[in-house]
Parts: structure tokens; sequence; C-alpha cells
């Protein structure tokens, strides 16, 4: 009978339990120097005075935090579906996809900062233009690594589809697919973040208020009234959003590639 190994070995726990300890020393060393050296709330706050405000002002954040979601979240669906069709039409012809994949990359390397007060201008709806501006910022990891994954097939495996006569069709969804996806689950894991960068930056851009109002509209106004455990509350909230976002990615992954792909059996092991 096999030994079993420790608990404080084992892989799994080890990849919980490493981050878990770092972050702890962190927030207590953040908290350590913030008692020690006085340093005024309205510079850097403690992380204990941060959790305080997050109880205290947990209806007001927790609004805000899911009206940023949404957007989050639709911009990321929309980055998704849109991304996935475009690198669908660009492995059909190289000829395709060199003349329009320069366009891809210039959304990519525009600054939303830049193109929001525009997209806000011409949209009006404050929703939808959010949305807009965040998929731009969401879209070019997903059509990169979905492009490239679909032009990484085996070429023996090419040629054989094509000697047996397979249609186009029958090629994309039985060899260039497969081959695909864990290049299209990395793009998902990257854009995820993006959208809820892009979803932030452009309602910092929007200023939008009332029941609109996100989380960085909570920022502003805490940085305005000098609010700065609010501050600080509201990035914090942020942060564990993107970690989330990141995770069930990650799980998405394992669940669609783990019976089945090398890339997450190896993982296992």
């Amino acid at each position: 009978m096999a030994a079993q190994t420790p608990l404080l070995y084992n892989p799994a726990f080890v990849r919980i339990l490493s981050p878990l300890l770092v972050g702890v020393a962190l927030l207590l060393t953040w908290e350590g120097l913030v008692r020690f050296y006085e340093v005024p709330k309205y510079l850097v706050p403690s992380p204990s005075l941060i959790a305080l405000t997050l109880v205290e002002d947990w209806r007001l954040l927790f609004s805000a935090l899911l009206i940023t979601l949404k957007v989050t979240f639709l911009a990321f669906f929309l980055a998704a579906v849109i991304g996935t069709l475009v690198a669908f039409i660009f492995v059909q012809s190289r000829w395709i996809e060199r003349a329009f994949f320069p366009y891809a990359v210039l959304l990519q390397v525009t600054p939303v900062v830049a193109i929001a007060p525009l997209i806000i201008i011409w949209v009006k709806d404050p929703l939808p233009a959010l949305v807009i501006c965040a998929t731009i910022v969401a879209i070019f990891p997903i059509i990169s690594n979905t492009t490239l994954g679909l032009r990484s097939v085996n070429p023996g495996l090419l040629n054989l589809f094509r000697m047996n006569k397979a249609s186009r069709w029958q090629e994309l969804i039985r060899l260039r697919v497969p081959t695909a996806l864990p290049y299209f689950f990395g793009g998902l894991r990257i854009s995820s973040g993006l959208a809820l960068i892009g979803a932030v930056v452009a309602e910092f851009v929007a200023g939008t208020g009332g029941t609109a109002a996100g989380l960085a509209y909570q920022i502003l106004q805490a940085g305005f009234q000098i609010n700065i455990p609010r501050l600080f509350a509201a990035l914090m909230l942020i942060t564990v959003a993107g970690v989330a976002l990141f995770l069930l990615m990650v799980l998405l992954s394992k669940w669609a590639l783990g019976q089945w792909h090398e890339s997450e059996l190896k993982a296992e092991t």
C-alpha cells in the first residue's frame, strides 16, 4: 500500500496555501507599518480600517460592484463571441487574415481613454457605451489566441484529413477547434481581466452617477471627498472581482479540457 503524501507536501494544498500565507504576511506588514509610523488615514489607511469601511459602506459599494460586473460580463460575452467569429473568418484565408489583422491590432493599441468620450457621445445611452468601450479593450486576446490555435494544427493530421477529402467544415470542427481550445481558454483568462479594466476605465471617463454609478464613480467621489478608506475599499472589490474572474476561467478551462487534453492532464500530474 503506497504511503500517503503529507498534507503540507500536497501540490494542490501548497498552491492554495502559499499565496494565502504571502497575502496574510503582506497585510500584517502593511497594518504594522501604518500603526508604527502613525500614517494618517487620508494618506494610507490600514487594512483593518479598509475592512471596517467595506462593512459600513457595503450596500453602496456592493450595488456599484454589481453595475461594474454587469458591464464587464456583457463586454466579455461580446468579446468572446465576436472574437471567436473573427478568428474563424481569419483562418479561412491567409489573405483575409493579413488584410484585416492589423485593424484588430489597432483596437488593442488605441487607448480606450482617447476613444471613450467619442463613443459616449455617439451612443448616448451610458450602459451600451460602457459595454462597447470594454469590449474594444477585451476582444484582441481572443482574436489573437484563437487564430493562433486554429493555425497550430498538426501538419500530418491536416494532410490526413485532406487525403480523406474532409470538407472545410469537418476540418474546422474536428481538427482545428479541438487544437485551438487551450489557446482559446488562455485568451479568455486574459480577456476577462481586460473586460473589467475596460469597464472601470470607461466608467472613469463617463463619470456616470445615480443609479448607473459603478465602482469607478465611487472611487472618483471618494477621492473628491478625501474619503480614502472608501477609495481603497472600492479598489479592493475591483481586485477581488478580477481575481475571481480569472479563477472562474481557470475552472472553466479545467472542466472543458481536464478529461482529455494533454495540457490539463500534465498539469495534474
